[in-house]
């Protein structure tokens, strides 16, 4: 018998061995007592590009958070972090938001689909607009602020993600006729 959730009182019955099931490639964690099989997946971080643009302004403004944990605090990121289960990437994202800039957004559309495979992560980035300019620092964030293009600490970027991000929002800036953006060609992507 092979169980690809926990049995019965969530936990294997014997001890665990590593080793390549039937019909599969790869080294699991396995309880040869009950069957269970332990599969390691790539975690989900979701977020988003927040933008405060009130009718008549010139230029729109980005929402950004100075990091208050591990790893790079103190540099700048978009509100994003890990989906939670039973959550869409979109609910994700618009709690994000809340939790580290006390900010409520509204969702325009998916961004990006940044894949960093060295750590087992697949980002999701939309694009949101700012409902309110009220904003303060979460929990996770030292201090928020909202910065024009000219205006942002470039320089304090915590994650290539991020600047991508950043980048090719300002490339789509004003426009709804475009796919999804990924990894860009030869990036690397070090992440903390």
């Amino acid at each position: 018998m092979i169980m690809t959730s926990p049995p019965p009182g969530g936990a294997p019955q014997g001890p665990v061995h590593t080793e390549v099931p039937d019909g599969d490639e790869r080294p699991r964690q396995v309880c040869r007592e009950c069957g269970f099989i332990h599969y390691e997946n790539p975690k989900v971080v979701t977020g988003a590009v927040v933008v405060w643009q009130p009718d008549g302004a010139d230029a729109a403004r980005i929402l950004l958070c100075r990091r208050a944990i591990a790893p790079r605090i103190g540099f700048w990121t978009l509100p994003a972090g890990y989906l939670e289960l039973g959550e869409t990437t979109e609910d994700g994202a618009v709690r994000e938001a809340r939790e580290e800039a006390c900010a409520e957004i509204g969702i325009d559309r998916l961004l990006a689909v940044y894949n960093v495979a060295r750590i087992s992560q697949v980002q999701t980035i939309y694009r949101a607009r700012l409902l309110s300019r009220d904003v303060a620092a979460g929990a996770e964030s030292l201090e928020v602020g909202l910065f024009d293009r000219a205006s942002i600490p470039w320089d304090e970027i915590a994650f290539p993600t991020v600047r991508w991000a950043l980048e090719q929002y300002f490339e789509t800036e004003g426009r709804d006729d475009f796919p999804p953006f990924g990894n860009p060609p030869c990036a690397s992507v070090e992440i903390g």
